[in-house]
């Protein structure tokens, strides 16, 4: 490529206005490229998001290491293989540019969620190919740098991409676009390499860009070659000419293409983020193609395809869940004047969802995609709250209150499988804490009744607010986990207690209005003078301190690290799901963690899980800082894991147990 430096000078000190009008076609047509929704570069809670993280490759035209930003969309799989976009920067900025200022992860989480976009891999590379350059160097020091880059990209940078990571490797999966000077070399290096490429989009195209006429060798091949070739520009960027200057060469020879003027447009991040929501749209999919959407019905009715919730009581028909996770609501009230559906969490914050009435006196409603897992939901009725007499109900908001379980796509290792099976069983005792008779849940595993002799380990599991001792089985299927981990040998077997995780002590009045959480010393005296004593003495466990742990979710996470910390002569491990709050890790549990050593002498395991958006995105950062305060202090028993994408929720929380369960009560190697 030659580049011309003079035009880049006078390029790289533009500035223009934001851009705010509506896009509309250069023809006068009616708008094929509207302004993308409110909030479409936002981050949203209540469903998976992909990860955006750095790697290196060896690079032979360098001779040198260099790095690149990746992108993998939500529940990446390395048994799928992906179409890939190049997606390139301008000549300020380096392979983080796109990430500091476009938010192409939040775009593209977002288009995924809408089922707008096919999920890709996005490799947002370092355009300077040389170990001298920086965006710092003059430009005309840059410029060739950027024009070795096309030899980078397709010997070293594609190769290991598609050693790396699981990719389709044909053209037609593979996509080369860019802002500003990426759009030039976009354009350069795609249009050049149409055996490589099959989709190619410039964004504001610098002066790098070839002259037209240069730009394409053979038109007619290139014409049937082309998926997709999108030209677009805001028309108060002073570098407009260089896009129209292209699109008139290409429709002058006959190119197909896309061409797009955004009236307001500048040279900024606001166009070239609206063009990353149109062009991701439009790759990796037949030109002109609209995104399939599953059919619908009037009142009610739905799809062939969609089936109803296993949640559903008896034969009912709805709730019912769409191929794509939309979820049908259906309630007859001839009488109502309004009636919603109200949920939280993983339901996504896009409710509270108004159902339309049919002549019937039958209110439907289909929700946007939800992402899989189990939720809590509600009916309105003109404005009270009920339980849809459909949808079976689960302890959880203080109150019994109607649930839904929306199946994850390949994931049943909390189903019921064919294998031997343990038993929750009910046991009632009377606490001399609190003065009252309570109530637990205890799971044994498969064959307790049948060897008498053998004693088990045990764990014992707290639910989180709001919720009682017949979370973990009802929600969590902590039984058909365990039942599955043990067939496969990848767990000890084990007694798991559950228990209500809410106390007052005798003579102290609880507060009405629910459940409360009570008192915090009383449940840890329940569990250490009354419930630890009862199991042992009715259950065949190995009462044992290395065979004897505790975990918890949410607010049971913090009881779990509050009597565990605390009780370490008792307890071997630890575990806490989405139940860190910050604190000091110095003074913190009275300062157990102040010594690292120390504390790995008295702890086998702390296991320390959550999600990583939501409620869940300030106990992920500070589960992972302890954890690696730990680690690096010299901590060999801590393990921190995730759930990319996913919130302060049930799916969150039975990931944690599936990956918890087996650390424990291993024998020393």
């Amino acid at each position: 490529m030659n580049v011309r430096i003079a035009p880049l000078i006078a390029w790289a000190v533009l500035a223009g206005t934001p851009a705010s009008a509506p896009a509309q076609s250069a023809d006068g047509k009616p708008e094929k490229f509207p302004a993308p929704p409110g909030g479409f570069d936002k981050k949203r809670d209540g469903f998976p998001h992909g990860k955006l993280e750095t790697v290196e490759y060896d690079s032979t035209t360098v001779g040198a290491k260099r790095k690149t930003r990746v992108y993998t969309p939500p529940g990446y799989d390395k048994g799928t293989k992906y179409p890939v976009l190049y997606l390139l920067h301008g000549i300020g900025g380096d392979e983080n540019e796109w990430a500091r200022n476009g938010a192409p992860d939040a775009i593209l989480d977002n288009l995924y969620a809408d089922k707008k976009a096919v999920p890709m891999i996005v490799v947002l590379p370092n355009g300077r190919a040389a170990t001298d350059v920086t965006a710092k160097d003059p430009i005309p020091k840059q410029g060739p740098a950027f024009a070795a880059f096309e030899k980078d990209l397709l010997t070293d940078l594609i190769p290991f991409v598609e050693k790396s990571y699981a990719v389709k490797t044909d053209r037609e999966s593979r996509a080369l676009a860019g802002l500003s000077m990426g759009g030039g070399q976009s354009l350069n290096f795609g249009l050049g390499n149409l055996d490589t490429f099959a989709w190619v989009g410039g964004f504001s195209s610098a002066p790098n860009t070839k002259k037209p006429d240069d730009l394409i060798k053979d038109h007619a091949a290139a014409a049937k070659k082309l998926k997709l070739l999108y030209v677009a520009c805001g028309d108060k960027d002073g570098l407009m000419r260089i896009s129209e200057g292209v699109h008139k060469m290409l429709d002058e020879k006959k190119v197909p293409h896309e061409y797009r003027v955004i009236p307001g447009g500048a040279h900024d991040f606001k166009v070239w983020k609206s063009d990353l929501y149109h062009f991701a749209q439009l790759i990796f999919r037949e030109p002109q193609k609209a995104v399939p959407q599953p059919e619908r019905k009037e009142s009610g009715q739905t799809t062939e395809e969609s089936k109803p919730a296993p949640t559903n009581i008896g034969t009912a028909a709805f709730p019912r869940i769409h191929p794509d996770l939309r979820l049908t609501f259906r309630l007859k009230a001839p009488d109502a004047k309004r009636v919603q559906v109200v949920g939280n969490f993983g339901l996504g914050k896009g409710g509270p969802w108004e159902m339309a009435r049919g002549d019937d006196g039958v209110w439907t409603v289909t929700t946007p995609p939800v992402i899989a897992g189990f939720h809590y939901y509600s009916l309105s009725v003109d404005g009270v709250q009920v339980n849809d007499p459909a949808s079976d109900t689960f302890f959880g908001t203080g109150k019994p209150t109607s649930g839904i379980d929306v199946p994850e796509k390949g994931v049943d290792f909390y189903h019921a499988h064919d294998v031997p099976h343990g038993e929750i069983r009910s046991r009632w005792y009377k606490s001399a804490t609190t003065g009252q008779t309570r109530h637990a849940m205890v799971y044994t595993p498969p064959g307790y009744d049948g060897d008498r002799e053998k004693r088990y380990p045990v764990l014992y599991l707290q639910h989180g607010g709001g919720e009682d001792e017949t979370g973990w089985g009802k929600q969590g299927h902590v039984n058909f986990i365990l039942d599955n981990l043990i067939a496969g040998g990848k767990a000890v077997p084990m007694i798991v207690v559950m228990e209500k995780g809410y106390a007052t002590r005798a003579g102290t009045v609880a507060q009405p209005g629910g459940p409360g959480r009570g008192d915090g010393g009383a449940f840890e005296d329940v569990v250490m003078k009354d419930l630890i004593p009862l199991v042992d003495a009715t259950y065949r466990t190995n009462p044992t301190r290395n065979q004897r742990a505790i975990a918890g979710l949410s607010m049971g996470a913090g009881q779990a690290m509050q009597i565990g910390m605390a009780h370490l002569d008792t307890f071997s491990a630890v575990g806490a799901f989405s139940g860190l709050r910050p604190f000091d890790s110095k003074t913190a549990y009275g300062g157990v963690f102040a010594d690292c050593g120390a504390f790995d002498q008295k702890v086998g395991l702390l296991y320390l899980h959550s999600g990583t958006v939501g409620l869940d995105e300030g106990i992920h950062k500070t589960a992972k800082d302890l954890a690696d305060t730990l680690q690096k202090g010299g901590a060999k028993n801590v393990v921190f894991r995730d759930a990319p994408g996913l919130s302060h929720e049930w799916q969150t929380w039975r990931y944690a147990f599936h990956d918890f369960a087996p650390r424990l009560f291993q024998p020393k190697k």
